[in-house]
């Protein structure tokens, strides 16, 4: 199986695995699984740190230089890194999103075009016909 994992998936695997339900948990910890994850994930970790406030109201994002967290947050927790292509661009318009949010449409058209499994906890986003979605519920 090859996932990506939406960027509160993979905040929560690293600072609050709790949040992990027990069939995504598994999935993670398959020797099979690859763990994806795209660049679009640590701009909104930056984006996030920089405005000093927790990922949805639920992470402390524990204040540290957020270059030095990310380097740390991808030795204990690896991932294979999924490029943003040309050909991930162009997937965007083709894609119907439920909502507005740019990074969603990045994660989506690179779930598509590398044929992966998005793993997520947002519920607007389980019943895309446009990829295979891994519901954290």
């Amino acid at each position: 199986m090859k996932l990506l994992l939406d960027t509160h998936i993979w905040l929560w695997t690293l600072l609050d695995p709790r949040r992990i339900s027990r069939r995504v948990a598994a999935a993670l910890n398959d020797r099979e699984t690859e763990k994806w994850l795209s660049p679009i994930s640590i701009w909104e970790y930056q984006v996030l740190a920089a405005k000093g406030r927790p990922h949805k109201g639920h992470l402390d994002l524990q204040g540290a230089d957020p270059a030095a967290w990310v380097a740390r947050a991808l030795e204990e927790f690896p991932v294979k890194e999924a490029p943003l292509t040309n050909d991930v661009i162009l997937a965007i318009p083709a894609i119907q999103l439920p909502h507005r949010d740019p990074a969603d449409a990045f994660l989506v058209a690179t779930a598509k075009v590398f044929d992966l499994t998005l793993v997520t906890a947002d519920a607007r986003l389980f019943d895309l016909k446009e990829i295979s979605v891994l519901a954290n519920r």
